[in-house]
């Protein structure tokens, strides 16, 4: 017959087994987790190129709460451009504006803000593609591009770049040459390198619209966002697991004493 204790000693049992297994193959599944968060940004605009629209689009919001997914600041497949940026990012690309004046995609998206109290603009007609506005930003996070422009990634060009630069920053530190030596980045460095550009372009950007305004509005070239956000996801992949890896040996040392003082072969 189990008894209740006999019962919490084999869940325990199995728990602990459980947590030996995933400290000796945690970075395996830190990578498969990663590697699959980083993949499927790029099949949501590959899904509505092929007219499979309802995939696409529960990957869109999947990932809605974890990016601003604002088409000019995104990466777009199978269009004229791989971006977008706005006009006063002074790049040589065509500009965002220039797209969605007269895009019927772009004004579907639109017309749900534009009818809330809370709009600048009392009809589509009225609407400033040029000007930064509530209206802008959610519209252009609700719309995901067109057959000409192409379709927008899930995550814009930062968080791209720095969750692939994390999972190339774990294939690097999963080598055991490299597993063996590397010692996590010292945090100032961490701060300073990784952390300050992308808090200096961030910050720099939103202090300059409405309504704080403190210097005339800028927006970053779409490279800029990219370089930024590789170097933090490297730096961050360099800080985090390396400790991660000390961590979890110890996890497993412990583990692997406590079982075998239960007479369990570990």
């Amino acid at each position: 017959m189990t008894t209740p204790s006999s019962e919490r000693r084999s869940t325990a049992l199995r728990l602990n087994l459980w947590l030996l297994w995933l400290s000796r193959h945690w970075l395996r599944v830190a990578l498969i987790v990663l590697g699959i968060y980083a993949a499927l940004p790029w099949v949501a605009p590959t899904l509505m190129h092929f007219g499979l629209t309802g995939p696409a689009r529960v990957l869109y919001f999947a990932y809605g709460p974890f990016c601003h997914q604002f088409a000019f600041r995104s990466v777009f497949l199978f269009g004229d451009q791989a971006a977008y940026p706005r006009e006063i990012a002074g790049t040589d690309l065509t500009p965002y504006e220039a797209y969605i004046d007269d895009s019927p995609e772009f004004d579907d998206a639109l017309k749900n803000w534009v009818a809330r109290p809370q709009s600048r603009y009392d009809s589509l007609d009225a609407f400033d593609p040029r000007e930064w506005t509530f209206d802008l930003q959610f519209a252009s996070k609700d719309f995901f591009g067109t057959p000409q422009m192409g379709y927008k990634t899930t995550l814009c060009q930062r968080d791209l770049a720095l969750y692939a630069a994390m999972f190339a920053g774990g294939l690097i530190y999963s080598r055991p040459f490299i597993r063996r030596r590397l010692r996590p980045i010292p945090l100032l460095l961490y701060v300073f390198a990784g952390g300050l550009p992308i808090a200096i372009d961030g910050f720099s950007q939103l202090l300059g619209y409405p309504p704080i305004s403190l210097w005339e509005p800028r927006e970053t070239s779409p490279m800029f966002r990219i370089l930024t956000g590789a170097i933090f996801g490297l730096m961050t992949a360099w800080l985090a697991f390396p400790y991660l890896e000390e961590s979890f040996r110890e996890t497993r040392r412990e583990l692997e004493a406590k079982l075998r003082r239960a007479g369990i072969d570990v």
